[in-house]
């Protein structure tokens, strides 16, 4: 059975029913905190109140399920949506489950398996929730900080000392400059690389904050960078839900020409709304879009469907001692030719650090590259004519 640190949020606008429930969860030990609407439920969620799951009426007056679940998906990626409805229809549970909802239950809706439910998303989240942190204890080399106040104040020093830093994209053999990926630094010890910074925005409720003054700070930067060379800036799933990337007015919409947009799956980007339509805004706007570390484990198909990339960037962990893996190779040939031949996108090898490598990559395929053997991350814009390795 569920226990006392299981919260859920139920909303429906009907007292009868929300009372029901609130007495179904709580004799099985689940703390409860109910909401007559959903507008009643947001304004909960954006004090900092989480949850393990939210159960929800679909059919309310005012903001329907549907929309109170894009509204939830701005403020957590990852918060299980239980769905429950007096009118069930094939068409409406789809869109449910397409718009990331848990599950789709006809009211009404038997204590025992509504309990077992709520156990099983709460399971779930706990879950997801362990993942990401796993992920990010690795990427941050064990580093985390878990009182959120003492974090809080951390970020606020961290934030305030923030710098991009500008790592060359080159073709190769050609020695030409391709372009810049931009990465997020801070003169704050702790808080000093992407994933340490990224990690406290995520827990603070920051990552948009964090992502806007990144791409201002990278539209600053844009004039000093060599004429043609364009930028890349990396998304995080939080970013595009945000508005003020979308602004056509926003310093870095005024440069979207230039601007390649990277977009990983590391953070739950299946669970935000209607991708696609948010990739064709970027798209009007002039914005190009890559997919990010492709051969990491995160990137599937599901994402060039919906982004449909101009670029694809390939992780580290397919290029690293590619000149001595034969398997290797072999599937970054495959894959370059497949991008590039079938589906008309550029590829991006990212890690390059030995000769060897890059010359492994270059008879596979491999016109683009990125790695210390061209050039570290560095505050200002290297490279600005031809190229050579930092080895030639």
């Amino acid at each position: 059975m569920p226990t006392r640190d299981t919260a859920v949020l139920v909303v429906d606008d009907e007292e009868p029913l929300r009372r029901l429930i609130d007495r179904m969860l709580s004799r099985a030990g689940v703390q409860v905190q109910t909401a007559a609407s959903a507008e009643e439920a947001l304004d909960i969620m954006r004090v900092g109140r989480r949850f393990d799951t939210i159960v929800s009426d679909l059919m309310m007056p005012g903001m329907d399920g549907m929309q109170f679940l894009r509204e939830i998906r701005q403020l957590d990626l990852d918060v299980p949506m239980i769905f429950l409805t007096s009118n069930p229809s094939l068409s409406t549970a789809m869109e449910a489950m397409e718009q990331g909802g848990f599950r789709y239950l006809a009211k009404p809706v038997e204590a025992e398996r509504l309990v077992a439910i709520v156990k099983d998303a709460a399971a779930h989240h706990r879950l997801a929730l362990l993942k990401r942190k796993a992920l990010q204890v690795c990427e941050a080399g064990g580093w985390l900080i878990e009182d959120l106040e003492d974090l809080g104040g951390r970020f606020e020093g961290a934030f305030d000392k923030l710098w991009v830093a500008y790592q060359p994209i080159v073709s190769w053999p050609t020695q030409q400059l391709f372009g810049y990926e931009a990465l997020v630094r801070s003169a704050d010890a702790d808080l000093s690389t992407p994933s340490r910074l990224l990690d406290a925005a995520e827990r603070l409720g920051r990552v948009q904050e964090l992502g806007q003054r990144v791409r201002d700070a990278v539209a600053g930067a844009a004039p000093h960078a060599p004429p043609g060379a364009l930028l890349c800036i990396n998304l995080h799933a939080l970013d595009l839900t945000s508005e003020h990337l979308y602004a056509p007015d926003a310093p870095l919409s005024r440069i979207a020409q230039r601007v390649i947009l990277e977009v990983t799956e590391r953070a739950g980007l299946y669970r935000v709304d209607n991708l696609p339509g948010r990739i064709a805004r970027l798209r009007e706007l002039g914005y190009r879009i890559a997919v990010d570390d492709l051969g990491a484990g995160h990137a599937g198909l599901s994402s060039f469907q919906k982004l449909g990339p101009d670029i694809v960037k390939l992780d580290i962990s397919l290029v690293r001692d590619v000149d001595s893996f034969s398997a290797k190779a072999s599937l970054i040939k495959s894959m370059i030719a497949l991008c590039t031949q079938d589906l008309g996108m550029r590829v991006v090898c990212e890690g390059v650090e030995t000769e060897g490598e890059r010359d492994m990559l270059q008879s596979l395929g491999a016109d683009l590259q990125q790695g210390y053997l061209f050039g570290l991350p560095a505050r200002g814009f290297l490279h600005a004519g031809r190229v050579t390795s930092a080895a030639s």
